[in-house]
């Protein structure tokens, strides 16, 4: 016997909804980054628009194309992240077809080789996230995409660090001279840095060199090993490059402009540095979002 379709039941002076989907769909698919192939677990978020005449979304369609698409990487690897949000986003609005935009965000645990020595590297983890958006105007539908990393390092405060070096010339003002050429104390941040680019078609973005970009960018990068020396030899370096989450904001910005030369001024970046902070109740953040274009210009009147 077939059921009454609830979801296809037509509504009257009702509301659109910008977005209905699914969230938390864990999966394995498999990337190729620079001739590798990764196996990656995922975790999924789909949405598509619903119309003001429906009252529901066809929620199992979603489960369908995320089956069809992402179990199939596994035998069938696609380029990357970015390319497998794509062709969900587009298949999603081929299986809802009263849909005109529909929206993918896919998560992943990422793993690289880093320390402060060779013999003391380990696998530190990273989160990548890709994001694609699919509009449907009349009989075209446009596409963009974006790849995105998430590093965690740390910054040490330069303000605080200058009350300290006035206490310490204050104290020992015969010695100003050794004070001023040696980094002093400061409160420290774990810094939290997310930076997305959007991929043109034509254009390959590497995951590893977005995370070296941030990595660089902060007053030191953090790691899961570390030997007393090792310990000392970061902290030093932390407080040698004390960085405020405006510092890192734009460090991260002027690297990105002068490693992808090749990208086209419509493309746009998104930096977002989070500070939690050690010795206050709230965390500092700073954001920005742009295009290449935009950031070259403020380069070229600098």
């Amino acid at each position: 016997m077939d059921s009454l379709d609830v979801h296809s039941e037509i509504l009257f002076n009702s509301y659109m909804i910008s977005r209905v989907g699914v969230t938390g769909i864990k999966k394995q698919a498999s990337i190729i980054r620079n001739g590798k192939t990764n196996v990656l677990s995922l975790v999924i978020e789909v949405a598509v628009d619903l119309p003001s005449y429906m009252k529901g979304s066809h929620l199992s369609r979603n489960a369908e194309v995320l089956a069809e698409i992402v179990d199939d990487s596994l035998q069938n690897p696609v380029n990357s992240l970015e390319d497998l949000a794509k062709k969900i986003s587009l298949e999603l609005l081929e299986k809802h077809s009263y849909a005109k935009h529909a929206e993918v965000s896919i998560d992943a645990d990422f793993y690289l080789m880093r320390g402060m020595r060779e013999d003391k590297e380990s696998l530190e983890p990273f989160t990548l996230h890709a994001i694609s958006i699919s509009t449907k105007e009349g009989d075209k539908i446009k596409t963009s995409k974006h790849i995105g990393v998430e590093v965690l390092g740390m910054t040490a405060c330069p303000c605080a660090m200058e009350t300290c070096r006035s206490f310490l010339i204050n104290d020992h003002s015969n010695e100003e001279t050794f004070l001023n050429s040696i980094p002093v104390i400061s409160h420290n941040q774990r810094n939290r840095v997310t930076l997305f680019i959007e991929v043109p078609d034509d254009k390959i973005v590497n995951a590893e060199d977005m995370i070296d970009i941030v990595e660089s960018s902060f007053s030191s990068p953090t790691y899961n090993i570390l030997k007393r020396i090792d310990e000392g030899r970061v902290v030093w370096q932390a407080h040698e490059n004390p960085k405020f989450v405006e510092d890192v904001v734009r460090d991260v910005l002027t690297k990105v402009v002068n490693k992808y030369t090749d990208l086209p001024d419509e493309v746009h970046v998104s930096v977002k540095s989070v500070s939690e902070e050690s010795i206050h109740k709230y965390n500092a953040y700073a954001d920005r979002s742009t295009t290449i274009g935009e950031l070259r210009s403020k380069k070229m009147e600098n």
